[in-house]
């Protein structure tokens, strides 16, 4: 009888621990916001202190997958769990201004985290088998944000920084307990064909001429772009506007994110070859989404909830789609760099959501600048249907 690792019971202890450290990613996304907009700070101000999480983590990815590489998943996540834990007990000790600087230490521990879970899980996994790990991996990351919205508006209601205090403290210890005694080897696996043969440098020079790796991540970086400014800017849209329930919104569309990704885990393509119509489909996907979310200030509630459908399910399967595509297309010696380079590129997308968006916010209106990431993921679907032929060939 054949068995599926990647939901054996080592796999599912390393999903739980995923869950754990991103439980407090959902309640912070709510909370600095609004403590922001309480003391007073503009949206630019609010955009530049929430991309700071992404901007320091998209710095040190690439850095992260070789120091991965050298000392092991195990013993990385050991030491991110207990940083992670200081830095989320900080946040209910220091005043806002602090919050720029706790954000970007955050987005280190995350870019080693992510890249220790994911290059365990697929240099672990069978082949036929990554793209169901990525997909777990990333809805076990997911799963906080179905319930964390609604809980952080509560918290914050409730009992102000007090209960957000008490919830960063026991996810941090919790987080931090559990995954000690993570399941993670203690070193990647490795063979000839994957040891690195050149600097690190010399490995991101490559990206220039990988198109496969160009078209992968143009279309993540401009995904995750809209979809970092759906997530920063839905609490503020909705009480400017009067229309529909941000709590709501982000539960629905994490919701919507976990499902596709546990219920379609199997059908993600697992195979090396490139899949354009479904890609294409997916960015379709996020631009009606997004445009339907600009126009709900006009036409109502129903269009947003719809909108949080639309892109929940596009982000559920692009991000593991072109994740799985690119483990086999890129050269096994400095794939890990590589990846780290990717998942970097995904990361910046959502800094730009952040602090791009939010000025054309300020400055015209959160519906426009909505608009706006819509017309780029059409550009984008564009450029991957051109590029299609081009890759099935690479």
């Amino acid at each position: 009888m054949s068995t599926n690792m990647s939901v054996s019971s080592p796999f599912i202890r390393l999903y739980v621990i995923t869950f754990l450290f991103f439980s407090a990613n959902p309640i912070i996304n709510i909370v600095v916001p609004l403590r922001g907009e309480a003391e007073g700070a503009s949206n630019t101000e609010i955009g530049i202190m929430m991309g700071a999480y992404m901007m320091t983590s998209m710095l040190f990815r690439p850095w992260a997958g070789n120091v991965v590489h050298r000392f092991g998943p195990l013993f990385v996540l050991r030491i991110l769990l207990t940083a992670n834990f200081v830095i989320l007990v900080l946040y209910a000790q220091f005043g806002l201004e602090w919050y720029f600087v706790l954000r970007a230490l955050q987005g280190i521990t995350t870019a080693f985290f992510s890249l220790a879970l994911q290059m365990g899980i697929v240099d672990t996994l069978p082949e036929k088998e990554r793209s169901q790990g990525i997909s777990l991996y990333l809805l076990a990351g997911m799963l906080p944000t179905v319930i964390g919205p609604i809980a952080a508006l509560y918290l914050w209601d409730w009992g102000g920084m007090k209960a957000f205090a008490s919830a960063m403290l026991i996810i941090g210890l919790a987080a931090s307990i559990i995954g000690y005694h993570s399941p993670l080897p203690s070193r990647l696996i490795s063979n000839d064909d994957m040891k690195p043969k050149s600097s690190m440098m010399a490995q991101l020079s490559q990206l220039w001429s990988n198109r496969a790796f160009l078209v992968c991540s143009m279309a993540m970086l401009i995904a995750s772009a809209g979809f970092g400014a759906v997530v920063t800017f839905i609490v503020l849209y909705t009480q400017q506007s009067g229309v529909g329930n941000a709590g709501l919104y982000l539960m629905v569309q994490a919701g919507v994110i976990v499902l596709a990704r546990f219920a379609l885990r199997k059908k993600v393509p697992s195979e090396g070859n490139w899949h354009a119509p479904l890609v294409i489909g997916l960015l379709l996907c996020l631009t009606v989404g997004i445009q339907l979310l600009a126009m709900s200030i006009h036409y109502g509630a129903a269009l947003m909830y719809a909108s949080a459908v639309l892109n929940g399910f596009g982000m559920a399967l692009l991000y593991p789609t072109l994740m799985t595509y690119l483990t086999f297309v890129l050269p096994a010696a400095s794939r890990n760099t590589l990846i780290g380079v990717f998942i970097a590129v995904s990361d910046f997308g959502v800094v730009l959501g952040n602090m791009a968006m939010g000025p054309i916010a300020d400055h015209w209106s959160y519906s426009l600048m909505y608009s706006v990431c819509a017309s780029m993921l059409l550009a984008a679907a564009g450029v991957v249907y051109v590029s299609g032929r081009r890759l099935n060939r690479y």
